[in-house]
């Protein structure tokens, strides 16, 4: 009983890091593999590189996603960082959009 008395403050810290970092960060890959497993054809996403597009076709590894109007990028699956909502993309860049074109009152 005496050996492990030491031994305990540490196996207690080992715990803390692990609830505290490991945990967390094995529930954050599990829930982006699954949506990375649950692409479909026509699903707006953005890469974790930041390009955004439409999925075009989808293969075992990779997925084609249209960028512009004819221009499509063959990438890997896991490049794939999440899924856009076409009203949270596409009210933000609107709201700004208005906000530039209105003059300054004085």
């Amino acid at each position: 009983m005496n050996n492990l008395l030491p031994v305990l403050p540490l196996l207690g810290i080992a715990l803390f890091f692990w609830l505290l970092f490991v945990r967390p960060a094995q529930r954050r890959n599990r829930t982006m593999g699954q949506m990375q497993r649950d692409l479909s054809v026509g699903d707006e996403v953005m890469l974790t590189s930041g390009i955004i597009g439409v999925l075009r076709a989808l293969d075992g590894e990779t997925v084609q996603l249209e960028v512009s109007e004819g221009v499509t990028l063959k990438v890997v699956r896991q490049a794939v960082g999440r899924v856009v909502t076409p009203t949270a993309h596409d009210g933000g860049t609107e709201l700004a959009a208005d906000v530039a074109d209105e003059p300054e009152e004085k």
